[in-house]
């Protein structure tokens, strides 16, 4: 073990003391994410904490059980085991709110996890056990490292994590995270570069499919799939369902906020500052309940089957840049006239999204699309033709016609 290793170490420990003791002392100290992380930590967890708390079982092995993410693991989970063993590491994977999945560890770091709930069904996020690598890498959707007394919570002082975030490949959603965690005299350069590596791994062997993340099988088809772009349309297990707008709108917001949201926050989402009771809503979210045969679970209201939405498909793709497949996958304003805030807010989100991409990348066959769906928007077809300027492509006298039409 290096001297500089054990300094590092013990600068981390005084940091974290100074944190502790004083708060403010520490902020020099430690990394802008850390120290954030440490004061949001203060006022969720105790120092005392001894082991993470567990999630229902039932339900955590639901929840994992024929979904992709269980289909991609066991796809590696060859190389997966070797990687643990090793370097004698445990690795984890986890959902999108930092619960614990799967696990697997080396004979010395298995014993480690089991102590403080390192295993299937912990709940390793922020407010149940303070500042960590799976937690960081959550948030910013970005990898993190978390070394030694970096970590809030004592317990998992003499680790050092590794997390990177893992997407669906098709719609660019986050699914949770791979996490490599060892002890800290173990830290090595190439830890997190290893966590990118296997959460990669684990995406390549995901089932293709333009669904949600979290499909019951390979068979390509989410449970619900929300169509909003354009126009609204909405099928259970391939089946379409008729809801009226409000109903549509309701669902819209349970299927974008996979989380959960309260009573109240759903109701300020749907209707504003409009006078409308929350009796109303509740009879619209049990209309709801009962069409997707009890699939909607209450404290938080949420969604409990796979769901789609092609607005995830165009964000995600847009976040990849893949600019000209998010123009052919936009059918349009996502739900035209709404009154919801929430979704006003977020269709102008999409559209200002696609647009900026499309000014950015002007791709003369994503133009003319989106121009199908924008005859008005004379900015991004004149930025397209300049970027055409002398050239014989045959998207040429397409844009220029819609030019014309554009300025009668």
């Amino acid at each position: 073990m290096s001297s500089d290793l054990q300094g590092r170490r013990l600068r981390a420990v005084r940091a974290w003391t100074a944190f502790v003791e004083s708060g403010d002392a520490a902020e020099r100290l430690v990394r802008p994410e850390i120290l954030s992380s440490w004061a949001r930590s203060e006022s969720a967890i105790s120092t005392d904490l001894t082991h993470a708390p567990m999630a229902d079982e039932q339900e955590t092995h639901a929840f994992w059980r024929g979904s992709p993410l269980q289909t991609a693991v066991e796809r590696v989970e060859a190389e997966l085991r070797r990687t643990a063993e090793d370097g004698d590491v445990v690795i984890a994977v986890t959902d999108a709110r930092t619960r614990i999945l799967w696990t697997y560890g080396g004979r010395v770091m298995r014993r480690k996890a089991e102590s403080v709930n390192f295993v299937a069904g912990g709940r390793w996020d922020e407010t149940s056990v303070g500042t960590n690598a799976l937690d960081l890498a959550v948030r910013s959707d970005a990898p993190a490292m978390v070394f030694s007394a970096e970590h809030y919570a004592p317990i998992v002082h003499n680790w050092v994590c590794w997390a990177a975030p893992v997407h669906d490949p098709v719609t660019g959603r986050q699914l949770g995270v791979l996490d490599l965690s060892t002890t800290w005299d173990r830290t090595h350069p190439i830890g997190l570069a290893t966590a990118r590596v296997l959460a990669r791994l684990i995406e390549t062997a995901m089932p293709h499919s333009r669904s949600h993340p979290q499909l019951a099988d390979d068979s390509g088809v989410a449970g619900l799939e929300l169509t909003l772009l354009g126009t609204a349309e909405t099928r259970l297990d391939g089946q379409r369902l008729l809801f009226n707008r409000r109903q549509t709108e309701v669902l819209a917001l349970l299927a974008l906020h996979p989380e959960g949201v309260s009573l109240e926050q759903l109701h300020a989402m749907v209707y504003g500052d409009q006078a409308v009771t929350l009796s109303t809503l509740k009879a619209e979210v049990s209309h709801l309940r009962a069409a997707l045969g009890g699939q909607l679970a209450s404290r938080p209201y949420r969604l409990t089957m796979p769901v789609a939405t092609d607005v995830e498909v165009v964000l995600g793709l847009l976040r990849r840049g893949h600019v000209a497949a998010a123009v052919e996958a936009y059918g349009g304003d996502l739900l035209p006239g709404t009154n919801s805030p929430a979704l006003g807010e977020l269709a102008e989100y999409v559209v200002v999204a696609l647009r900026e991409a499309l000014l950015a990348d002007p791709q003369p066959d994503a133009v003319v699309r989106y121009s199908e769906l924008a005859p008005y928007d004379t900015e991004v077809v004149e930025v397209a033709l300049a970027a055409l300027a002398g050239s014989a492509h045959p998207a040429v006298p397409l844009l220029k016609g819609r030019l014309a039409v554009a300025h009668r």
